[in-house]
């Protein structure tokens, strides 16, 4: 079919919600996206499948007490919204807040969705109850992670197809949206040749056709920035983080290259927020590349130190899972847009994840039999593919003593930057406060709370030992990259997802839900993220498009 209720452009997570909830109300909807349908579920497909939620069985079995008002604060505190244009941001911000405090957890569970037990205390920010970060643990992962979320909308999407009311329309890339009398009426663009590439690799766009297809409504849910270097550094904030990075790391394939953001601003949508974003400070290099510039997240617990390029260690907050953002202006202001983590094989076994469904084939597979294997019953190793990483990784160092550890780190770096003496007296300072449970030590002070909860205990922080200690060894340094991941502002919606143009009017037809939308409002993050938050975001602004009453 060429003509419709509504096109949503872009298969992701934020499209297949959109489509399924509108499928569900009985609406025609053509889904069209540049990719083959290999791709299917756009980059949720990799992520960790991490949701952030409030108040549930999976926390109050863990021992944490949640609330709605204590994640709002914990929102409110992390997101400084301090713009004109973040009235409708914060409006999201505290709707998502209901929505994780309230029918979330029961929507998704009906819909087949399941959590693995232990919640993760990701950003947990390391300065004052009214800034950023997470209080207490809110990041559930979902058992089978990225694939266990999208399945279910995939399945609910084709269960609609199989009924003629979802048309898939693959390799086809929207150059324009069509728009009459300021209202719109469909899409136009290329059709691209069939690719039989695997899924999240770089595709062709060797165009050999054209194609128009009509709707009144037309929700865009493209995604992001990530895979854009060019589009990344153009937009980078400066003056609030310092110079953007010469040289990054994707953290998404190629495909999240942000065209779509031009194309709903030509047709009346308007961006705002364009300067906020979120990128990682523990990007590693991957060894075994899907996508171009491919870089992978160490998602660290919080025992490995972190210095700068020179050697100097880093202060609070810039902890390890601590608070991104600082730790990001940390970096950059010392003129260089790297830095290390230096740690034990104790701390890896325990604390070293990697994000991604691929990195993660035993919570991926959901099967308990390969979350014991390679978490419980690994010995001193740490999980086969953080052990791959460390072995073939170019950015990982590992040796028996810190001499050998300093002259490998500055083989991989390059220019003799790290001094052996300097390093060496302050992990000896550190060690020195580990024969004690007390300590000045900021990052000690904090592994002792963080082993205060259970999950931390269990699996995510290291007992405290002395680095130095040969029994404790090797000794392991990783140098980390700026990996390039999300956008925090984007679209300027309504709560029900409708476009509102720069004349801060709503734009009759027009939508955005997903990254392209800052995940809801334009940018319901603010200046910082909480995790969790971006694929529950996805799921939310989805969501709200399609049981948009302006649709239909």
């Amino acid at each position: 079919m060429d003509q419709a209720d509504a096109i949503v452009v872009g298969s992701g997570l934020a499209g297949l919600a959109a489509a399924a909830e509108l499928g569900d109300r009985g609406k025609r909807v053509i889904i069209v996206d540049q990719e083959p349908r290999s791709f299917l579920g756009g980059q949720a497909f990799w992520s960790l499948g991490g949701l952030f939620m409030v108040d549930t069985p999976e926390q109050r079995r863990m021992g944490i007490r949640d609330s709605r008002e204590l994640a709002l604060n914990d929102w409110m505190g992390s997101a400084q919204f301090d713009r004109d244009e973040d009235a409708m941001p914060r409006k999201w911000a505290e709707a998502y807040i209901d929505f994780a405090a309230g029918e979330m957890r029961t929507w998704l569970h009906a819909m087949g969705l399941r959590w693995f037990p232990i919640v993760g205390w990701a950003e947990r920010g390391g300065s004052y109850a009214d800034g950023h970060g997470n209080s207490v643990p809110r990041f559930h992962i979902t058992w089978g992670t990225g694939p266990g979320i999208i399945e279910h909308f995939v399945r609910r999407c084709e269960e609609h197809e199989k009924a003629g009311l979802i048309q898939f329309n693959f390799r086809h890339q929207v150059d324009r949206i069509e728009m009459e009398n300021g209202t719109a009426k469909g899409v136009s663009g290329t059709l691209l040749a069939e690719d039989g590439a695997e899924r999240g690799q770089k595709t062709n766009r060797d165009a050999v056709g054209e194609f128009t297809l009509h709707a009144p409504s037309v929700i865009v849910t493209s995604g992001g920035i990530g895979g854009n270097f060019d589009m990344v550094r153009k937009v980078w904030p400066t003056d609030r983080l310092g110079p953007a990075p010469k040289d990054m790391v994707a953290g998404v394939p190629a495909h999240v290259d942000g065209r779509m953001i031009g194309i709903s601003e030509a047709a009346g949508g308007h961006v705002i927020n364009g300067d906020r974003m979120w990128h990682y400070t523990e990007g590693v290099k991957n060894w075994d590349p899907i996508w171009p510039s491919h870089g992978i997240r160490i998602l660290p617990g919080p025992s490995s130190m972190w210095f700068d390029a020179k050697g100097n260690r880093f202060a609070p907050p810039a902890l390890p899972g601590f608070d991104s953002m600082s730790t990001l202006r940390d970096i950059l202001a010392t003129g260089y847009d790297y830095s290390w983590f230096v740690l034990t094989q104790k701390v890896i076994k325990k604390e070293f994840a990697l994000s991604g469904s691929e990195q993660n084939p035993d919570l991926t597979s959901k099967k308990w039999s390969e979350v014991i294997k390679q978490r419980v019953l690994s010995g001193k190793n740490a999980t086969a593919q953080v052990e791959a990483f460390k072995e073939k990784g170019e950015d990982f160092v590992v040796a028996n003593d810190l001499g050998t550890l300093v002259r490998g780190m500055n083989q991989v770096a390059g220019g003799n930057l790290i001094d052996e003496a300097k390093l060496r007296a302050q992990i000896e300072a550190r060690d020195a406060q580990i024969d004690n449970p007390f300590s000045k030590d900021a990052q000690l002070m904090a592994i002792h709370a963080a082993r205060n909860y259970r999950g931390d205990r269990l699996l995510r922080t290291a007992k405290p030992h002395k680095f130095l200690d040969p029994a404790n060894g090797p000794l392991i340094a990783v140098k980390l990259h700026v990996l390039t991941r999300k956008t925090l502002g984007g679209l300027h919606t309504t709560l029900d997802s409708q476009m509102i143009g720069a004349d801060g009017q709503p734009v009759p037809g027009l939508f955005a839900a997903g990254e392209v939308a800052g995940f809801g409002g334009g940018g319901y993050h603010g200046y910082n993220a909480l995790e969790g938050t971006f694929l529950g975001g996805c799921i939310f602004s989805g969501r709200n498009a399609g049981r948009s009453k302006s649709i239909g």
